[in-house]
């Protein structure tokens, strides 16, 4: 299977070397910058349990130079994907792949969905340009469960998880994703086929979508954010607002807010995405975690109070930092 990498950061490089390295794959990225010579120079390069794994990397800034594959994941973050969309027409053959590996909500999330229209969600994909770019039919459903980083271009620690979760958008399995599945099984992730995986992107979104925003505003681990009992109300309320949402778009929330609470303090005193991408000076991704789900609150007649104060104190927040537009 012919595999590219479109985004070679934390998640992206992460999946790579490892496919790369399982030797079941042909890998190749989409790169630029630091991030294509450094892959160009050493190849892929991954620090997970004490040991560093690498394997040559085939390496363009150019997709034509990388040719149609049967496995696209994009990896970007959710700010740089209307821009990245576009390129990647000459790796898509006729049975290729789309695999976003991303944060929040995807381009993709709304399509036959009834309660939300016919129209894109146009926090994540203003004037369904991503949409027009990438077909439905083409996507394949990804929701991450775990944490790395990139302390320089073309280099990945790996820190906690394995999960990777795949599925077709519209619902049910497949055999296309069924290879997938297996193919990033045998790369040692643990890897689940679902036949629901837009309610898995919802649970998801359902636990990040206040520790990622707040973590960054405070500064705070999530240890300290989940202390705060006023902080912890707060989120809570949020979450509540999001799985009425959620009832109305099909992707019931089975568990309480102080649930799910649980589940997050078990990871410990740990810096969010957001809060790393902050420290850094990077652009954050308020759209596709916060202000999708305002949006969608409105399309299905939900209130979102806790939500809309939530996403006006983070983009502020950002805005005044340079990483988020005004």
């Amino acid at each position: 299977m012919k595999v590219c990498i479109v985004g070679a950061g934390a998640i992206g490089g992460w999946i790579g070397t490892r496919l790369a390295c399982a030797g079941r794959a042909q890998v190749s990225a989409l790169a630029r910058g630091a991030t294509l010579a450094a892959l160009q120079a050493h190849g892929w390069r991954l620090q997970q349990a004490g040991r560093t794994l690498g394997a040559p990397a085939r390496a363009a800034a150019d997709a034509a130079a990388l040719g149609p594959q049967d496995l696209v994941i994009v990896a970007v973050k959710a700010t740089a994907l209307a821009g990245v969309a576009p390129r990647l027409a000459p790796l898509v053959g006729p049975h290729t792949l789309v695999m976003p590996a991303m944060n929040g909500v995807p381009w993709w999330f709304g399509h036959g969905v009834a309660a939300l229209g016919d129209t894109p969600l146009a926090s994540v994909d203003p004037g369904g340009a991503i949409a027009a770019a990438i077909a439905f039919e083409r996507v394949a459903g990804c929701v991450v469960h775990a944490s790395a980083a990139a302390p320089e271009p073309g280099l990945v620690q790996h820190r906690q998880g394995e999960g990777l979760i795949v599925g077709e958008p519209a619902g049910g399995r497949s055999e296309r994703v069924q290879r997938v599945a297996e193919l990033l099984a045998h790369a040692g992730f643990d890897v689940t086929h679902s036949a629901d995986v837009r309610r898995d992107v919802w649970y998801k979104l359902w636990g990040n979508m206040t520790m990622n925003p707040v973590s960054a505003i405070t500064g705070a681990t999530i240890d300290r954010v989940l202390a705060d009992p006023l902080l912890r109300a707060f989120c809570s309320a949020a979450m509540r607002e999001a799985a009425a949402i959620g009832e109305r778009i099909g992707c019931r929330i089975e568990q309480a807010p102080e649930d799910r609470h649980a589940i997050t303090a078990r990871l410990g005193a740990f810096r969010t995405s957001m809060l790393q991408d902050v420290e850094a000076g990077r652009p954050v991704e308020l759209d596709a975690l916060l202000g999708a789900v305002q949006e969608m609150g409105a399309r299905v007649g939900v209130a979102t109070p806790a939500i809309d104060a939530l996403f006006g104190m983070a983009r502020v927040f950002a805005q005044v930092r340079g990483l988020y537009p005004a």
